[in-house]
This record gives structure tokens, C-alpha cells and sequence, in this order.
């Protein structure tokens, strides 16, 4: 009886359904199921009798997947605009997570470094604490926005070519992300911060960021492609 609806929830879920409806609607299913099976023992059927004719009642993978598939409000955002999914709302979440990393740098700044012309300066005790929690958030926000993107396309068994160009993208802009914070040099920037996405200016500093690039891309992307290998395998046996 598992059978299939574990198919049902695959080929709903392949189509593009939000995983939401899905587990709504073979929650209803399996209920109908219950009430069928209860009327069939109830014509006198044995257990493995009334299961296999309350199937028959209920109806075949192709008709409960089709009544779900024609109704386009059941899809989810990630199949019916991949580019918010994937391209906005990723880097909105980033600009996030850069501002409270910058506004940590800012205030830490003023709290623990307030003659200081930078805040990268050399600190200790509670300072460290504070700075590194903007550290810590500044430098995983892209690999936790990506794996998040991951878990959002495994969960819906999404094709590839949106959530990996969302992954280089993030990487992209985590690996060339660049925060200057200086009194003297830093005149335009909001309290003398500002965060740029370029390149270095040196073959050491291109090289550099090359490397947080492809590090950031490893670490988001491996968890997908794992699970790619996974759901080929399980499709193949």
C-alpha cells in the first residue's frame, strides 16, 4: 500500500509540485484509502482483498498525479519563477547577512577601537568575540544561503540549471566581496565602511580570490551533486 504512493509523491514532486500539496494531498489520499478499505471489509472481503480493491477505487499513479499536475496554483515558486528562488531572493539574503556583518565591524569599531583609524586592527579579550561573530557571519553566509538553495531543490527534485547557476553566482559574489574600513582612505563609505565585489588589483589578490571562489563553489555544490548521484542511483535500481 506504501508502494504507491511513495510513487505518487515522486512523480508530483518531479513535476514541480510544492512539497506542501504533496504531503497535504496523500495525507487525504491515504485517509480515502483508509475509509475504502473500511467498506470493503465491510462487504466481507479479507484484508489483502479489501486493500487491493480500495486501491482499485481510489484510481491508478496517473489519474491522482494528473489531478494534481493540471493545477498550476499547487506548483511552487521554485518551478514557477526559478529566478526569484534562485537569483533574487539568494541575493538578498546575502546583502543581509553582509550589513549585519558590516554593522558589527561598525559598531565593534566604536565600541573597542573608537581612536583607531581601522577597525582590522590587532584586539583581544571581549573584542574578539564580537569581531569574530562578524567574521563568522560574513564569511559563511554564502556557503548557508547555498546549502539552503540545496535543500530547496533536493526537497523538490529540481533539474539542475537553476539551483547551480544560483551557486556560482553566490560564489562569485562571496569570493570577490571586499570590506575597506578606514577614517583616512574610506571617505564615501557609510561610517567610513565600504564593501566592493571586484577583483584585486595585483595577480596575488586575482589569485586569492580565485581560490575563496572555487572554495566557496566546493562547499555548496558537493552537497548537490552528491545528492544528484544518490537520486540516479535510486532511479537506476
Amino acid at each position: 500500500m506504501a508502494k504507491p504512493f511513495h510513487e505518487l509523491r515522486e512523480r508530483l514532486l518531479r513535476a514541480g509540485v510544492a512539497p506542501r500539496h504533496v504531503r497535504r494531498y496523500l495525507t487525504e489520499l491515504v485517509d480515502h484509502l483508509a475509509d475504502l478499505t473500511a467498506e470493503e471489509n465491510g462487504a466481507g472481503r479479507g484484508r489483502e482483498d479489501a486493500e487491493s480493491a480500495a486501491l482499485l477505487r481510489l484510481g491508478g499513479v496517473n489519474e491522482l498525479s494528473k489531478a494534481m499536475m493540471d493545477q498550476r496554483q499547487f506548483l511552487s515558486w521554485s518551478v514557477r519563477a526559478p529566478w526569484v528562488m534562485f537569483g533574487l531572493t539568494p541575493l538578498l539574503l546575502l546583502a543581509g547577512a553582509y550589513f549585519v556583518a558590516c554593522l558589527i565591524l561598525w559598531s565593534g569599531w566604536k565600541i573597542f577601537l573608537p581612536g583607531a583609524d581601522t577597525p582590522f586592527a590587532r584586539i583581544d579579550g571581549l573584542a574578539i568575540l564580537y569581531f569574530g561573530a562578524g567574521r563568522l557571519i560574513y564569511f559563511s553566509a554564502p556557503v548557508v544561503i547555498g546549502w539552503g538553495m540545496v535543500l530547496i531543490a533536493a526537497r523538490q527534485r529540481l533539474k539542475a540549471v537553476w539551483p547551480l547557476a544560483g551557486l556560482v553566482l553566490l560564489a562569485l559574489l562571496g569570493g570577490t566581496a571586499q570590506v575597506h574600513a578606514s577614517r583616512s582612505s574610506v571617505a564615501s563609505g557609510a561610517g567610513d565602511i565600504l564593501m566592493s565585489f571586484t577583483f584585486g588589483s595585483s595577480v596575488q589578490g586575482i589569485f586569492s580570490e580565485v581560490i575563496h571562489i572555487l572554495a566557496i563553489l566546493s562547499l555548496t555544490m558537493l552537497p548537490y551533486l552528491l545528492w544528484r548521484l544518490r537520486m540516479a542511483r535510486t532511479v537506476s535500481t
